[in-house]
């Protein structure tokens, strides 16, 4: 069981992606924007970040390159939908520290293999 913290201002898509990450398992904090997601990582870390790329108040891109300041090994996993240029912020945000990155839409069995393979490197090789 991992603690996931995802950040994602659409409700509907972030109800539903915590829904899918509990029911697999984990226990999910969640948060709107990326400073309300800054806010709950700091009170309690996570083991892995989810978000959003385009959003209100901090974007994704901020908020990864913050988290990954003080935390260089953490896994972030970054998630857009920005229509026809979800492929440029997508490559953007894996330059500045994403581990992944995954274009919306996206099938929850692509969300949950993407966690179980950050959370393996994480684990590193040999790990039981």
């Amino acid at each position: 069981m991992s603690r996931i913290l995802l950040i994602e201002d659409d409700d509907a898509l972030s109800a539903v992606l915590a829904a899918t990450l509990r029911d697999a398992g984990h226990v999910v904090q969640q948060a709107a924007n990326g400073r309300d997601g800054m806010k709950l990582f700091k009170a309690a870390p996570a083991d892995v970040i989810i978000t959003d790329l385009i959003m209100p108040e901090q974007e994704g891109i901020e908020t990864i390159t913050a988290i990954r300041k003080q935390h260089p090994k953490l896994p972030i996993i970054a998630i857009s939908g920005a229509l026809m240029h979800a492929t440029a912020y997508l490559q953007a945000a894996e330059k500045l520290g994403a581990s992944r990155s995954l274009a919306k839409p996206f099938s929850s069995a692509q969300l949950l293999q993407l966690v179980a393979e950050v959370l393996a490197e994480q684990e590193g090789p040999g790990a039981a």
